[in-house]
């Protein structure tokens, strides 16, 4: 049985893609999965990522990758929004996913059984390319359940009132996947762009719904309100197989990583916060000083993941790293914090997350950093940033408690438009900080009953064990 997977371009997308379908050929045998890679040429992160899938390929040889050849995409990206031109440069792929799966069917000497295509929820225009070959789709949904659930009630009610007014509205509303009322300031941007994002956002949602099924990366107790709100609810057969988590790749030769280690193996247990706001994540300077003047003064250790903005407002670029951090930092801020915080670039994140001296986690609150700090028992404070952060916050701080909160309506999006919040105060920083490394806090507790829930899940027997089980036994019936 041959699975064709389809990753969004990014590296956090396909990272994901390619845990989940290592657990998907270690369970069963009889699958192979190739997949079919898109990346923006600047995207550095994919291409370092890529070499070291190419070195432990040879590991797996039920995996397989190809990079499909690249859409001159300057011209997109220089001309519409980042989304629409993430979007955009998906579709121009399509060509080349076709020719990719047909080379797949038709290779000499072989005999492929193509069985389906697997793609991220940014992806799922491919189901029409799948419906060529007469396979069907499964889209591997890399967010909450909330937020599907969430996207599904939007997606109705937008059949029937213009959604893009709630942006507007000081009305709470009722979403049968939360429990409780959502505040408007939560809903992501685009579903409430009156500047053509939401039409797309929605057409997405349309697509979705077409999909044969949707393998969702959360798990039943941590998300059960939300997923029982969802069945006969109109969605594809959900399957929750979470946590899946990249948590084995520690590259320990790393120079970065090995003196990040050894810092923290100085540090007395669960005494250090980590502030890390992903991939996209970074902040002005006023606001770096305002981080600054907090951690000095919360008195706790911290390990600050630092990044610099990108220069160019509107375009789909990375955070850079600083090659003098002080220049953006209060002065002598370095020098007197220098035996209790350490100042870097990009971390680990999941390793030093794993590492006992740390204690409290400030975090963007993306779905994958979330599922993480529940993995490694590490309570979060919340700082949400872009796309569906904020009510991924909202989901941790107020229907879980499972995270406390600096902000949960925080927006600097990271093209740099449409960015809504104020500079964060220290006062505010400092007693969100101060909570979170709380060592008899209720949302501690919760954390690490959740962290062996985390393992038991993915065990035989366990929730997520079987509901992947489902899954493989929905594939054979194709066959």
């Amino acid at each position: 049985m041959e699975l064709v997977f389809i990753p969004a371009p990014g590296v956090g997308h396909l990272i994901s893609a390619v845990e989940m379908a290592k657990l998907l050929i270690t369970r069963d045998q009889r699958l192979s999965i190739t997949f079919l890679i898109i990346s923006f040429p600047s995207d550095t992160a994919v291409t370092a990522y890529s070499r070291s899938l190419h070195r432990k390929s040879n590991n797996s040889p039920r995996l397989h990758f190809i990079y499909l050849p690249a859409v001159d995409s300057a011209p997109i990206l220089n001309s519409t929004s980042p989304f629409a031109a993430m979007c955009t440069i998906i579709h121009n792929h399509t060509p080349h996913v076709r020719d990719a799966v047909a080379g797949l069917t038709t290779r000499p000497g072989e005999s492929t059984q193509l069985t389906g295509f697997v793609v991220d929820v940014l992806c799922t225009p491919m189901i029409d390319l799948a419906n060529e070959f007469g396979v069907p789709t499964y889209v591997f949904f890399t967010s909450s359940a909330a937020f599907l659930g969430f996207n599904v009630t939007l997606l109705n009610l937008s059949d029937s009132q213009d959604v893009t007014e709630l942006i507007d509205s000081v009305t709470d509303l009722s979403m049968p996947s939360f429990k409780n009322s959502v505040p408007t300031k939560v809903i992501p941007l685009l579903a409430t762009d009156k500047e053509g994002g939401s039409t797309l956002y929605f057409s997405i949602g349309r697509k979705l719904k077409q999909a044969n099924g949707i393998l969702i990366n959360t798990f039943f107790e941590l998300e059960s309100h939300a997923l029982k709100s969802m069945v006969n609810g109109g969605t594809p057969p959900i399957y929750p197989v979470g946590p899946v988590l990249n948590i084995n790749n520690h590259n320990h030769n790393n120079d970065d990583n090995v003196m990040i280690t050894r810092w923290l193996d100085h540090q007395p247990p669960l005494s250090v916060v980590l502030l890390c706001f992903g991939s996209m994540g970074s902040f002005d300077e006023d606001q770096v000083k305002e981080i600054a003047y907090a951690l000095e003064r919360s008195g706790h250790r911290f390990l600050w993941s630092l990044r610099r903005p990108s220069p160019n407002k509107g375009k789909l670029e990375s955070p850079t790293e600083y090659s003098n951090p002080a220049e953006v930092l209060p002065e002598g801020f370095l020098e007197r914090t220098a035996n209790v915080g350490m100042v870097t670039g990009w971390v680990p994140q999941a390793e030093v997350l794993s590492h006992w001296a740390v204690g409290g986690f400030v975090s963007h609150c993306g779905w994958n950093s979330i599922l993480e700090s529940l993995w490694y028992g590490v309570p979060l404070a919340t700082w949400p940033m872009y796309a569906e952060q904020q009510m991924n916050a909202f989901e941790m701080v107020v229907e879980l408690k499972l995270g406390v909160e600096i902000k949960i309506d925080y927006r600097k999006e990271f093209f740099g438009e449409k960015n809504t919040s104020e500079v964060v105060k220290a006062e505010e920083i400092e007693i969100g900080i101060r909570k979170v490394m709380e060592s008899e806090s209720e949302q501690r507790k919760k954390v690490k009953e959740m962290k062996d829930k985390c393992r038991m899940v993915m065990m035989e027997g366990g929730s997520s064990y079987n509901s992947l089980g489902r899954f493989i036994d929905n594939l054979s019936q194709l066959i």
